[in-house]
């Protein structure tokens, strides 16, 4: 076999692992998805999902606040955070284009509101009230 065929077959070989290694990623990962979703319409509360991942700068200074909002709102807000790098369905489900980006949900699961970029525990409440969601009562 000439230095051509050999190049072919290490090329094939590196394309068919890392199809496998895809594969086993994601195997599994839309069941979280779904489940949030069928959470969201058995808890009827609003939902605020952040699809992000835990190596990038601004989802890093996002997870203190979702934190915050989980706990603070618990009963009230629903808060979801999908590692699109980890989950990377995700990502083409909800039609993400940057992250983090934060969908805004109603309690029937329609789509509210999207932002895309770091986005202060403020102008998410804020958000939250612009959208008729009063959270703290």
């Amino acid at each position: 076999m000439g230095k051509p065929g050999k190049i072919a077959v290490v090329i094939a070989l590196v394309l068919a692992v890392g199809f496998i290694v895809i594969q086993k990623t994601s195997s599994g990962s839309n069941d979280r998805i779904v489940s949030a979703e069928q959470d969201q319409t058995a808890i009827k509360i609003p939902r605020l999902l952040d699809l992000g991942a835990d190596k990038c700068v601004p989802c890093k200074m996002m997870a203190p606040i979702l934190d915050e909002l989980k706990e603070e709102y618990k009963g009230r807000l629903e808060v979801v955070f999908i590692d699109v790098w980890k989950d990377n369905s995700a990502g083409g489900q909800y039609g993400i284009r940057a992250i983090p980006t934060q969908i805004f949900f109603a309690p029937d699961g329609s789509e509210l509101f999207r932002h895309e970029g770091f986005y202060s525990r403020d102008d998410i409440l804020s958000k939250w009230s612009e959208l008729g969601y009063d959270l703290e009562g």
